[in-house]
């Protein structure tokens, strides 16, 4: 990287500098600003993304917008997948669930299905908690440079101007420029021969009750899906031989025209057009200095299986605290670095887990085999967690549930020590931690923050009232403390343990960041 000279700097300085205003940056911009962490978030172009592309919010990411304060608009905007529909020609073959629906409640599960809702929309949604935050987008900001020391990094940016921050967020998408200029490779490649064309159009006269599939049709198989909250669809088409996908407005029509039913005249106010080869690809490293990568700055799937959007949002979840953690006062360096070190450790092995289970969907549809064709558990979410990672301690003599330190703490309604209920993600939402005594096992004191503020850590005496629950959290006695992100980072039975664990990444004892309200 070569240093910067001769650049004027662009206004105060923030804590953090996000690139990339896509989900991944403006999840983390949500997240920041209601930690009353300052941060900027840059967009190279004049506006918001405007397709479809990531189109499907997995059940454990409505868990993040819940806790994000956008949970409600989403659900509002968007609706569930709807059932396909494979045609040969004009003549339909038959209707399929490709997504598995739940017969009843799931325990522990507030949001059983995934939802639809195109990308465009997504990103309006978090954009407009942002600027309700008090947060925005700096448009037309592209990043043209950067330098880095050992307490921050400068950026210069197109227009000459340079901003000074103490860590910097790449979640500027699979061609990043801040990947690029720090010369982080990334493994992987193309997991087909095939051209892909994604389009966002109106077709007239199609039915919106169905996902239509013309697997066998000439040229390719080609799908149109109704896309929530919208009077579009969505139109993918796979291009064999070595064909390359014309993304005119006119190639578009004459796609629909040649491989469906549907007059090229039908199909109407084309927006968005994109054209790829599919591709599986991890970063070698997901920091460098103080730099990190998210989102698919990091990491590329297929999009088979609805899991880019969605890990890239988590990517965004797991750093936003520790990002504040770090910045607080009061907290050691050395503590700091380790939880910022533990992004990377927990989240790169996630990434390349996922990618591994796009890629076997994707050639399992590629290849017509029926686990091509279906969407179940292992695409929510739900069991991804961090064991392994370096924050995850379980000193537990004898663990009396399955919950186990590292694994998401599932939802529950559990009973107070006056008999008031409450439900465990009501308790969990919000910026803090929280401290969960099950069983009778004694609260621990937790002093206040010096000079008041919000408490950094919430503690319940519960007693589990569901099955599930009993399961999970055992009768007791157990100490768990929850992360800010909803995984469980201390499981044990020794009080003591727990203001030890909570004074090196719950900062607080010392000066707290300042939150906003969550919702």
């Amino acid at each position: 990287m070569s240093p910067l000279n001769n650049v004027k700097h662009a206004g105060a300085d923030p804590a953090v500098l996000v690139v990339g205003a896509g989900p991944t940056g403006l999840a983390l911009a949500v997240d920041l600003a209601r930690r009353g962490v300052p941060a900027l978030l840059l967009e190279r172009n004049a506006a918001l993304f405007p397709g479809s592309r990531g189109k499907g919010l997995q059940p454990r990411t409505l868990e993040v917008l819940d806790d994000l304060g956008v949970v409600d608009a989403v659900l509002a905007a968007g609706g569930p997948y709807p059932p396909m529909l494979g045609w040969d020609g004009d003549r339909p073959l038959g209707a399929y669930e490709m997504v598995a629906r739940p017969t009843g409640p799931v325990p522990g599960v507030p949001y059983p299905e995934g939802r639809m809702l195109p990308q465009w929309r997504t990103q309006r949604v978090l954009y407009e908690r942002l600027r309700a935050l008090g947060g925005d987008v700096r448009f037309g900001a592209g990043l043209a440079d950067l330098a880095q020391d050992a307490h921050g990094v400068t950026a210069r940016l197109d227009d000459g101007t340079s901003v000074r921050a103490r860590w910097l967020v790449a979640a500027d998408g699979g061609r990043s420029t801040v990947r690029a200029l720090l010369g982080v490779d990334m493994t992987g490649g193309a997991v087909s021969d095939t051209h892909v064309l994604v389009a966002d159009a109106r077709v007239d006269g199609m039915s919106r009750d169905h996902w239509h599939v013309w697997a066998d049709a000439p040229g390719g198989a080609v799908a149109c899906c109704p896309l929530a909250g919208t009077d579009q669809f969505q139109i993918v088409a796979r291009y064999g031989d070595g064909a390359r996908p014309d993304t005119s407005p006119a190639g578009v029509r004459r796609l629909v025209a040649e491989r469906t039913p549907f007059a090229a005249s039908a199909v109407r106010d084309v927006g968005w057009v994109s054209a790829f080869r599919p591709r599986a690809a991890l970063a070698d490293r997901f920091r460098d200095g103080r730099v990190l990568l998210a989102g698919d700055a990091a990491h590329l799937h297929t999009p088979d299986g609805g899991q880019g959007l969605n890990t890239s949002v988590q990517d965004a979840y797991n750093l936003g605290w520790k990002l504040a953690t770090a910045l607080a006062d009061g907290v050691a360096a050395a503590d700091a670095e380790a939880l910022v070190d533990s992004y990377e450790r927990e989240r790169r092995p996630v990434a390349e887990d996922v990618i591994g289970l796009s890629t076997r969907l994707h050639r399992a549809a590629e290849a017509g085999r029926p686990e091509g064709r279906r969407r179940g558990r292992e695409t929510h979410q739900l069991d991804l967690g961090y064991r392994d990672g370096p924050l995850s301690r379980d000193t537990r003599r004898a663990p009396g549930g399955t919950l186990r330190a590292g694994d998401r703490a599932p939802d529950a309604e559990c009973a107070l020590a006056d008999g008031a209920r409450v439900r465990l993600f009501d308790a969990f939402r919000g910026p803090h931690w929280t401290l969960l005594a099950v069983g009778g096992a004694p609260l621990p004191p937790l002093p206040p923050p010096p000079g008041g503020g919000p408490l950094p850590v919430r503690a319940y005496a519960v007693t589990p009232t569901e099955p599930h629950a009993h399961a999970a959290y055992g009768t007791g006695p157990a100490l768990y403390l929850v992360r800010p992100d909803g995984y469980v980072g201390l499981a044990t039975d020794d009080p003591a343990e727990v203001a030890a664990y909570a004074r090196r990444y719950a900062p607080p004892y010392a000066s707290a960041p300042a939150s906003a309200p969550a919702r």
